[in-house]
């Protein structure tokens, strides 16, 4: 009996423990720093759409229930534990660290209290990225759905909240990860070679909003007009809004207003801006921005924060041959490709910080552009990139392509095409979703400033329509150069012509008159770091591969020697190093997996690259 009662004692204990009791990181084969920071009560606490900001708002991170099963059983009623949002279900960040295959459902549910002070407001449900379907219940009412890897989505939940005040939302995940034709970068079951580990679920932060009933700002769209000292605003509501609505617009720099505009909504404002701070790597600049709605008796609706910066990329001729200009001065981009992985989180870093720490030690190293490559990240690593002044290229994550040139329905995953293959056909259903996340990429993250690339195909990985793509990224957005395809199976497409070489001796691409000539990738020089590696007993590979740090900084300077001879003799405007960090089983990262080890000194590689006379 006594026995008994204190087993009683102990399970009652248990129900009465904080929640971050119940959840532990699980033993990855690597973690960094700042996995061993993160709990529930901190995880990713902070504003997650910086570039359009209210003042209510509510986090959802942290523990939510889940289960996996079946996709053929009916919704649960018991879970099997606890996981960390927004850390993938396959992640150690996440205390799950499981598996996930395309026959599995993953089901996640919690309860929330809609704040008080929030009045008669709309609430709004936010889910910044969840990889890759998703169906959401609220209160047990079925809200919406969604497909896609990359972009945020939002569901107007005021019809399905208790009065109760306790309300619950459910949320369904599938995802086929390798066996779809989903956008899905560097994703692959089962991982190996330059294929990483698979994420699956809620990857970004889940948050509530209240907005006004009648109406409210729901995006803006900026572009500077670095020629004519202006900036173009269009802030567009959810929903058709009287024009006795109108929107005034407040620029401002350290708490100081410089300029004022006033617009219906939908419709632009051109604000002159006298002797504009130009943004650029060296010099960040960022104006502030207040967008305040009213009604037509005068009475304030909605007010927004927001920022951009007054930057412009383009083309040129210098000498005869097309150069890539920031701020009508051709300026060179030397950056790192950037996968965006950590062995803790997979997509999702364990913190801003830890995720601000990548880009402070490409710019320490002396690059001034980034690759983010086949993946998009959460709007506060674009934020941070805007304050800190670092270039981004920007990648659409690649799927694959269906192949009849060969006769026959041949599904082709991330297949390269050869120079003289002509591009893939693709299903149109597959098609049309691919263009819809390509779209939704850009519409969301046009208004930053780093951003000064779109590249919506990498090598042949899926490759398909290459001019039409190309041409429909120019069409969405012609402030930005377009790349239209990195890599081998080049097109007569875009605003660059860009090469990848990885052989000791690099290849050169021709500069030209209507395109800018480039190199997408080079390097990969390897070398695995004892004590620093994913899997210690796999083949840890670069494309050439060493096993000292002088080796390293020797081939590394070879390579580079052909760059810089490039940029001044041959016409060369921008060249991608390969790459930052390790990834899993690749060891050609400047920085080990866990970022603990910096293979060759940041003063070192500075040094050599300040010869590129960078911005």
């Amino acid at each position: 009996m006594k026995r008994n009662s204190y087993m009683l004692f102990i399970l009652a204990m248990i129900g009465t423990l904080p929640a971050y009791a119940q959840w532990a990181i699980k033993p990855g084969k690597l973690t960094t720093e700042w996995a061993l920071k993160v709990s529930p009560a901190n995880t990713w606490q902070q504003y997650p759409r910086p570039q359009l900001q209210r003042e209510h708002w509510l986090n959802l991170n942290g523990l939510w229930e889940y289960i996996v099963q079946a996709k053929n059983l009916p919704a649960p009623v018991k879970y099997e534990g606890k996981i960390l949002v927004p850390f993938c279900i396959e992640s150690s960040l996440s205390g799950v660290a499981k598996s996930f295959g395309p026959e599995d459902r993953l089901y996640y549910k919690r309860t929330f209290v809609v704040p008080k002070n929030w009045g008669n407001r709309n609430v709004l449900l936010n889910f910044d990225a969840v990889d890759w379907s998703a169906a959401v219940w609220v209160n047990g009412a079925y809200v919406g759905s969604h497909k896609g890897g990359y972009d945020r989505f939002t569901f107007d939940i005021t019809p399905y909240l208790s009065n109760s005040g306790s309300n619950e939302v459910l949320v369904a995940v599938d995802d086929p990860t390798s066996t779809g034709t989903q956008a899905r970068g560097k994703q692959q079951l089962p991982q190996q070679g330059i294929w990483y580990t698979p994420v699956s679920g809620i990857w970004q932060t889940v948050w509530l909003e209240a907005v006004p009933k009648q109406g409210w700002l729901s995006e803006l769209r900026i572009t500077p007009d670095v020629d004519r000292n202006t900036v173009q605003i269009i802030p567009l509501s959810n929903q058709p809004l009287r024009p006795s609505y109108q929107v005034s617009i407040k620029v401002s720099t350290a708490g100081k207003i410089i300029a004022e505009g006033k617009t219906e909504v939908n419709k632009e404002s051109v604000i002159a801006l006298a002797k504009p701070h130009l943004w650029s790597p060296n010099d960040p600049f960022l104006y502030d921005l207040t967008l305040t709605l009213t009604d037509s008796s005068g009475q304030v609706v909605d007010v927004i924060k927001s920022y951009f910066g007054m930057r412009k990329i383009s083309l040129g001729m210098v000498n005869g041959i097309q150069q890539i200009m920031l701020n009508n001065k051709p300026v060179f981009q030397y950056g790192t490709l950037d996968q965006g992985w950590w062995p803790d989180g997979l997509h999702t870093p364990p913190s801003e910080e830890a995720m601000a720490f990548d880009i402070i030690k490409t710019k320490e190293m002396g690059f001034n552009m980034i690759r983010k490559h086949i993946k998009v990240e959460p709007d506060r690593w674009y934020y941070d990139c805007d304050r800190l002044g670092m270039l981004v290229w920007q990648d659409m994550p690649s799927g694959m392509g269906i192949d009849t040139n060969n006769g026959g329905k041949k599904p082709i995953h991330l297949q390269h095409l050869a120079k003289d293959e002509p591009d893939l056909n693709r299903e149109s259903e597959s098609t049309a979703q691919f263009e819809w996340e390509l779209r939704r990429m850009i519409d969301q993250h046009y208004n930053s400033p780093s951003i000064v690339t779109w590249v919506p195909l990498n090598e042949g990985w899926g490759q398909y329509a290459t001019e039409r793509i190309a041409n429909t990224v120019k069409a969405l957005d012609p402030t930005r150069l377009t790349d239209a395809i990195s890599g081998w199976s080049l097109r007569p497409a875009g605003d660059l012509t860009d090469l990848h070489t990885y052989q000791p001796t690099l290849d050169i691409p021709p500069a030209g008159k209507e395109r800018a000539a480039v190199i997408g990738e080079f390097g990969g020089i390897g070398w695995p770091v004892k004590g620093h590696l994913w899997n210690p007993a796999m083949r840890n590979w670069g494309y050439q591969t060493y096993q000292t740090q002088a080796e390293l900084l020797k081939h590394y300077k070879l390579k580079f020697a052909q760059i810089l001879n490039m940029k001044k003799n041959k016409g060369l405007s921008a060249a991608v190093y390969t790459q930052t960090i390790d990834v899993e089983g690749e060891v050609n990262g400047l920085i080990t997996y866990d970022r603990k080890v910096m293979k060759i000194p940041a003063t070192v590689l500075k040094d050599l690259h300040n010869q590129l006379q960078l911005e």
